[in-house]
């Protein structure tokens, strides 16, 4: 098949576009390196069935040839960016969205949304199941991503009623792995980097709030299968495997046999008291589930950042 995968040099991007190539399929790579890594694009182009396209999807997004499928992880999803970045990520996730979805009707392609598990807020129904309508505060300093990716979900829902336009939506939860960005802001690469300089090691508020950690290939895995399935309701793609950020900190600095300390900060507004995805729809519509402990994808991704480390000289 021809897929295009927006948001290509990104952290889950990457991973995906090098499980498509791997599938044997020819993959067009767009992204505008906002926020996505150029390297991660130069190390696709590598492959002889990568191509790469410099650009925007609040842009127009014209192809030539067939497409037939296209996955959107375009958006910028790191809470640094929410401050910075509010009005982009709004319009990424709406025209960003909709010029997808043109696309996808004018080719006839299937269209793959990521949207993701802060469509549910900081829930009142735990574990998050997909028919929960979520508690978001649609002014809050997170609601430039919250309710952008809610809107795109409406976004594909009226689409495909009007169009027939045949579209799939992940709602994704907290995923991690090797290529992600040390300085962008989220919990795990923020307790890997401070843990290996010897910094300490800053948890929000008591540290008692959950996350729930998804090590990337097993992402990946169930995008795949929800492409290809005929599940046109959202469903949720994570690791039902709950931890609280003091532990998640706590086995971080073990790993590492760092001499860190963990540093409580005040904890962000809206931040999420809990966070672990209902993955029934999953194991039963779509037969997934993650296999990677989260020993093993810590090892994993720790072994990523101290190669990084190595190369960068720091």
């Amino acid at each position: 098949m021809r897929v295009v995968v927006a948001g290509c040099a990104g952290f889950i991007g990457f991973h995906l576009c090098e499980r498509l190539l791997n599938d044997g399929h020819e993959v067009l790579g767009v992204d505008d390196l906002s926020t996505g890594q150029a390297r991660n694009a130069d190390d696709l182009a590598r492959h002889a069935r990568f191509r790469f396209v410099r650009h925007s999807i609040i842009e127009p997004v014209r192809i030539e040839g067939a497409i037939d499928r296209i996955y959107n992880m375009a958006c910028p999803a790191s809470p640094v960016d929410f401050g910075p970045r509010r009005l982009f990520i709004l319009e990424t996730c709406s025209r960003g969205v909709w010029n997808l979805l043109d696309l996808a009707r004018d080719k006839k392609a299937r269209l793959l949304q990521a949207s993701t598990s802060e469509v549910y807020g900081d829930p009142h129904v735990h574990p998050q199941v997909e028919s929960y309508w979520g508690n978001v505060n649609p002014i809050g300093a997170r609601s430039c991503y919250d309710e952008g990716k809610r809107f795109a979900e409406a976004l594909l829902t009226s689409y495909r009623a009007a169009h027939g336009t045949a579209t799939r939506t992940a709602r994704i939860f907290n995923t991690y792995g090797p290529r992600m960005r040390a300085d962008d802001g989220r919990a795990l690469p923020n307790f890997i980097s401070q843990a290996m300089a010897g910094r300490p090691v800053t948890v929000h508020g008591d540290g008692s709030q959950t996350r729930s950690f998804c090590f990337v290939t097993d992402l990946v895995d169930g995008l795949v299968r929800l492409m290809e399935s005929d599940v046109i309701d959202p469903v949720n793609i994570g690791n039902p495997v709950e931890i609280s950020m003091l532990q998640a900190a706590q086995e971080v600095i073990e790993m590492l046999g760092s001499r860190s300390t963990v540093q409580l900060l005040p904890r962000p507004s809206d931040d999420p008291s809990v966070r672990r995805p209902d993955i029934t729809r999953a194991r039963t519509l779509l037969g997934w589930e993650p296999r990677v402990d989260r020993r093993s994808g810590l090892e994993r991704t720790v072994a990523w950042f101290r190669d990084e480390a190595a190369r960068s000289g720091t």
